[in-house]
């Protein structure tokens, strides 16, 4: 799996919405949001390309970055890892604490009611 740190996150949250990008589109985008320099941002880019995260192509005297690894690719194996780590494993400790906090809407226990449903009918399918 990827390691990648928040700071890298910021920089493929970019090149995920949109590329190939130029690293002046990322160092332009980013510095709306963050207040970071722009060797930061080259340095971050060159990182994510070392632990092949990005890819890159030249073009003239730019370089086109683009991603190695799909966002939802990457979510399913943080996600993974993440519960893994804190969870042992399990998700259903995960979904409890964020339920004991109060921190699920009526949408998202709507969208886990219709998730477990499925996983059900697809495991009576199976048997």
């Amino acid at each position: 799996m990827l390691d990648i740190s928040n700071a890298e996150l910021d920089v493929m949250h970019v090149i995920w919405q949109q590329h190939p990008c130029t690293a002046a589109d990322v160092i332009s985008r980013l510095q709306q949001q963050k207040d970071w320099h722009e060797k930061t941002i080259k340095t971050l880019l060159n990182r994510l390309v070392t632990k092949g995260a990005l890819s890159y192509q030249t073009q003239g005297r730019a370089y086109l970055y683009s991603p190695c690894i799909a966002q939802q690719d990457y979510q399913q194996q943080a996600s993974g890892s993440f519960v893994q780590k804190l969870f042992a494993g399990r998700v259903a400790p995960l979904v409890a604490s964020f339920a004991r906090k109060h921190e699920l809407s009526s949408a998202d226990l709507a969208e886990l009611k219709q998730l477990v449903a499925q996983l059900e009918q697809q495991q009576e399918d199976k048997a």
